[in-house]
């Protein structure tokens, strides 16, 4: 899991307020754990079972921290070597506000490689993109839209970029591999999310979605999203959520088993596995779930995306 999938949701509230309560709004990270796994969602939301910080998931954390204060700099100082001595600084920053992170590297050689990884994805951001020419209009932006069904989206964006012309482009790094083409649908849903949430918001649809992959060489996957694209996933998502709604009033959060099981950090509970389920929070609001669009689409993933252009 990236760490911005949890950072989005715990930032921006999109968690129940009361044990049970039936969510108020969905992020893109938790509309793909309900399409992956409805009992994953359940874990996540429902239950809010802790999951400690992992060094995959700081490591994020770290990244995205450095090159968001990256453009804090004037632009001639953003190169390689300024990145590379703003890890160890950030990192002492994030772990004075977060004790997770703080007691996760107790070893120095441990910390010593986490610290090198951080560099080293940073290394391939800059293999994809010079931060010189560049002046983002935002930059860990949140950002929240209603739909007329009621449904409300939100979440943060790694960064906006907007031309002179007035085209938008929305950036998103990952820290993780990158995806297989026959991933790729998965991979985009959640930027056509955010240009769903933009569009609502300014009128105006997205130019550009690019993900960023800084591992390895690093690789850029970019899509070009058009009003056809953003109206599927607004009906996509008031289906998903209509399916979300019926799992919450029946209690009925069935595990959708696949390969990803074997990174699941709930697995020791899944039924699937030999696990037991822990009973349901005792609900505080039982208001009948809203009725946006059939979701009878809602179980089969995100739609299938057009063809993306990955570049290295």
């Amino acid at each position: 899991m990236d760490i911005e999938n949890a950072v989005d949701d715990l930032d921006a509230g999109a968690s129940p307020g009361a044990a049970g309560d039936r969510p108020s709004a969905l992020s893109p990270s938790r509309a793909s754990d309900f399409m992956t796994c409805p009992l994953l969602y359940r874990f996540r939301v429902i239950d809010r079972i802790p999951e400690p910080p992992t060094p995959a998931t700081a490591r994020g954390t770290l990244v995205h921290a450095v090159l968001e204060r990256l453009f804090d700099r004037p632009a001639a100082e953003r190169v390689p070597a300024v990145a590379a001595d703003m890890v160890e600084p950030e990192w002492a920053r994030l772990c004075e506000e977060d004790d997770g992170l703080a007691s996760l590297l107790p070893d120095e050689s441990e910390r010593s490689q986490f610290i090198a990884d951080a560099r080293a994805a940073l290394t391939g951001y800059f293999k994809l993109e010079d931060p010189r020419r560049l002046e983002p209009a935002e930059r860990e932006w949140y950002v929240e839209a209603e739909l007329t069904s009621g449904l409300r989206l939100r979440g943060y964006v790694d960064r906006l970029d907007v031309s002179p012309a007035g085209d938008i482009r929305v950036v998103d790094y990952k820290t993780g591999k990158v995806p297989l083409e026959a991933y790729e649908a998965s991979a985009l849903f959640q930027m056509k999310f955010y240009a769903l949430v933009i569009w609502r918001l300014r009128g105006v649809i997205p130019r550009m979605l690019q993900l960023m992959y800084l591992s390895g060489d690093g690789e850029v996957l970019r899509y070009c999203p058009d009003e056809a694209d953003l109206r599927a996933t607004e009906r996509k998502l008031d289906a998903l959520w209509a399916a979300i709604s019926r799992a919450r009033e029946t209690g009925d959060w069935r595990p959708r088993p696949s390969r990803l099981c074997d990174w699941c950090r709930h697995k020791a509970l899944c039924p699937e596995f030999g696990g037991t389920l822990p009973p349901l929070p005792e609900r505080a609001d039982p208001a009948a779930a809203p009725a946006p669009a059939e979701a009878s689409a809602a179980s089969s993933g995100p739609a299938a995306a057009s063809t993306a252009v990955r570049a290295r």
